[in-house]
């Protein structure tokens, strides 16, 4: 289908774009497309204005500030998946943009872009959630930063503002001593995750687990962070009947999604699965 009428804006500032998103009634902002475009089509949403954010290019581009590195929205899935700094300093967020859709959508797709539109199968939020990231909003007022915790409310629901955009993403680098991995069971049609599962492992010296944090996608009505199985694995030798038991509790207190895919028990089995799964990637990954 063929989108209804609209009329096409380029911003080249951040603040140029604020001030259209303002000022103009029933306005969409526009990053990689992927999203958006889709919908417009089939006409489930038809906004009078389209802001395209495409040639705002301090958007763009992966920055190493020491402890932490500083993604731009408009970065694309295979910018970061081919970054340099990103696959030494916080690879599962690589290996996690490495599992997003295919070639064509990895090279427009935009991590803005996707944590905004908030999609609940989104491979992205279990890999910021286990990062414990920060993601940057601008709006009339300035910026803000939002705990990846706290910015994923609902299905397709996030934190952000009506009159924010999201401009960049606050990646903190792990520890010494820690192992990261991303584990899908992607949908065989649309390829979104049926269940994803990043886990963090940092150990001590002595091989105890000293913190574990692992992001849940596609489970619930939002992704979430898995704190039982968490608790369970902190401060212990994470032996294969530990790491068993712990899985168990992945969706443990999660109101399940269930469609004509996966049933809610189905997909309660498979987190346990692909916990267990990513917790034991993650723990082999520890360089000592």
């Amino acid at each position: 289908m063929i989108p209804a009428q609209f009329e096409y804006h380029a911003p080249s500032s951040v603040s140029e774009a604020l001030q259209l998103l303002t000022t103009l009634p029933d306005a969409k902002l526009l990053a990689g497309g992927h999203s958006l475009l889709p919908l417009m089509k089939l006409r489930l949403v038809t906004p009078s204005h389209l802001i395209d954010l495409g040639a705002i290019d301090g958007l763009r581009g992966v920055k190493d500030n020491g402890a932490m590195l500083t993604i731009g929205a408009l970065t694309t899935h295979w910018t970061i998946e081919s970054s340099p700094e990103v696959r030494a300093r916080a690879p599962v967020l690589a290996e996690t943009a490495g599992s997003i859709g295919d070639v064509q959508v990895r090279n427009f797709g935009t991590i803005g872009g996707s944590l905004a539109h908030g999609d609940p199968a989104a491979d992205y939020p279990a890999a910021v959630l286990a990062l414990e990231c920060e993601i940057v909003a601008e709006g009339p007022k300035g910026r803000r930063s939002i705990r990846a915790e706290e910015f994923f409310t609902g299905v397709f629901r996030t934190a952000l503002h009506p009159d924010e955009i999201l401009v960049e993403v606050h990646v903190p680098v792990p520890p010494a001593r820690t192992g990261g991995a991303y584990l899908s069971f992607p949908h065989p049609a649309s390829g979104f995750a049926v269940v994803g599962v990043a886990a963090l492992v940092t150990l001590d010296g002595k091989g105890t687990c000293r913190a574990a944090r692992i992001g849940i996608t596609g489970v619930g009505p939002a992704p979430y962070r898995a704190r039982a199985t968490e608790s369970m694995l902190t401060g212990k030798v994470l032996t294969d009947e530990l790491i068993t038991a712990a899985a168990e509790k992945a969706a443990e207190g999660v109101e399940v999604n269930g469609d004509l895919f996966a049933s809610p028990e189905y997909r309660r089995h498979l987190a346990g699965v692909y916990t267990k799964r990513a917790v034991r990637a993650a723990l082999q990954g520890v360089q000592t």
